[in-house]
């Protein structure tokens, strides 16, 4: 276990990030008082706060605290620094442990900075490797493209979670509850998103809608009857024919029929997600995916013959027991396929996934990511005319590298953009959602969130539309 002790409670997030960065494996924990004399600690990072001055370990960095963020950056070089030199190691993206790294380089380029500019600009203040600045660039250049397209101030994107899922993968952490238990009261969560949808095409009447995310969990978990009925509601309540895109995440092949795909067919759906993960069944067994390769596709095949035109496929590097060998065997049955878009995740652990509080059940299988497996994913893309258009992190990622999305010309994920460098206000609705209200091209951001669980979100619908509603009053002036 590594313990940071701090005199006072400040940046504790910052700090932990930039530790575990070093130290993925490690315990690491952060306190005011002296480390636990009963527990193995591996060693202590001393962090005191006072007028003008840092100290870290006894060494000293001058500090104006009344600009936070400059404060914040100077701790975490010095924290960096400290670090590198213990292990001897250096990490792809310096300092940065946020989600949105290309918020900066796009951030610069819409107020006219030059490529060098934002070059220098990176490796002084969060020591940026070449390699992930050039990544960065080439990403917001085409971010700031297909950006150019989007009405900020009088548009808005929906999001709707459908939080289902026909079992729980080993790795995942996100709200999702098993199909199974909870189908007989399906009509009676499409009644409360109704609600929702009646609410949010009343609240935003006289904007322009962008694009639609269906989203979870697996709405394709859903069946053939329940998925009609979503659809038609959203036919209904939205504009659709005015989208620039309209998003299911089909997910998983398990949950995927023929059926399905018709309806999504019938309505004006441009683009779907048939997710993988991976093409290695030994692997698939072990994550709790409960579907073959030849599924995968068997699925893809049927939704190229119903005529979808963008069709994404997400892949997760660094899943346990997998060699580099198995990506490779993974890229090259994808590029049979020639999917419009790839997703390429790293694995990250969160503490609620299976793997992570059961790790030691799972101690036996190799977890491995690197800067090669990225670049043999890039060369795979590529070969497929694909590009990057996309980037994001999240904590305890594999390598501490990040996710990356490519796509074919014209068929790049308008809402992943949108939703990663928060330009546009997303309303978000169902279990779990969360609407991101934002103003002044993403210099202000609040959010609003949905109760996570199930019965009380159906419970509870009308509480959470008015407070919707007084958000929005408040925060965008839109009612």
């Amino acid at each position: 276990m590594i313990y940071i002790k701090l005199n006072e409670d400040n940046f504790e997030y910052d700090i932990y990030s930039l530790v575990k960065a070093f130290y993925p494996k490690e315990d690491v924990r952060i306190g005011t008082d002296e480390a636990p004399v009963d527990e193995d600690v591996s060693f202590t990072m001393d962090v005191k706060y006072a007028d003008h001055v840092l100290t870290l370990d006894g060494k000293e960095v001058e500090i104006d605290y009344s600009n936070r963020p400059d404060t914040k950056n100077r701790l975490k070089l010095a924290i960096y620094k400290s670090l590198s030199e213990r292990t001897g190691k250096t990490l792809p993206w310096g300092t940065l442990t946020g989600i949105r790294p290309t918020k900066i380089s796009l951030g610069m380029i819409e107020e006219g900075a030059s490529d060098d500019e934002i070059t220098s600009y990176m490796k002084d203040t969060y020591l940026t490797s070449q390699e992930k600045i050039d990544l960065s660039l080439e990403v917001s250049h085409k971010e700031h493209e297909l950006l150019s397209k989007i009405d900020y101030d009088n548009g808005y994107s929906v999001y709707i979670g459908i939080p289902f899922c026909p079992s729980t993968c080993l790795y995942c952490s996100f709200t999702s509850y098993p199909i199974g238990l909870w189908m007989k009261k399906l009509d009676d969560y499409i009644d409360a998103l109704e609600k929702e949808m009646a609410f949010t095409a009343e609240a935003c009447k006289g904007k322009s809608l962008t694009t639609i995310y269906i989203g979870g969990g697996t709405p394709t978990s859903l069946d053939a009857e329940h998925l009609e009925r979503l659809l038609s509601l959203i036919d209904k309540y939205f504009d659709t024919k005015s989208l620039l895109e309209y998003t299911i995440e089909a997910g998983r092949p398990d949950s995927i029929t023929y059926e399905k795909l018709q309806v999504m067919k019938n309505h004006p759906v441009s683009r779907i997600s048939i997710n993988p993960q991976t093409m290695n069944q030994k692997t698939l067994d072990l994550i709790g995916r409960f579907h073959k390769v030849e599924d995968i596709h068997r699925v893809y095949g049927w939704a190229k013959k119903l005529g979808f035109e963008n069709i994404n496929m997400d892949l997760i590097l660094g899943l346990p027991g997998e060699t580099i060998e198995d990506v490779q065997y993974t890229l090259s049955e994808v590029e049979k396929l020639s999917p419009d878009n790839l997703t390429v995740h790293s694995l990250a652990l969160k503490h609620s996934a299976r793997l992570n509080y059961d790790k030691e059940a799972y101690e036996d299988y190799l977890v491995e990511n690197s800067q090669k497996h990225m670049d043999i994913c890039l060369e795979a893309a590529r070969r497929m005319d694909m590009e990057p258009y996309y980037l994001y992190r999240q904590k305890n990622m594999a390598a501490n590298l990040e996710n990356i999305g490519y796509a074919k010309e014209g068929k790049e994920g308008l809402y992943n953009i949108l939703i990663m460098e928060e330009k546009q206000t997303i309303m978000a609705l169902g279990c779990g959602t969360a609407c991101k209200f934002v103003t002044d091209h993403g210099k202000t951001v609040t959010r609003c969130e949905n109760v996570k669980d199930v019965q009380l979100y159906m419970d509870r619908i009308d509480e959470m539309i008015e407070r919707k509603r007084e958000r929005l009053r408040e925060d965008l002036k839109w009612l």
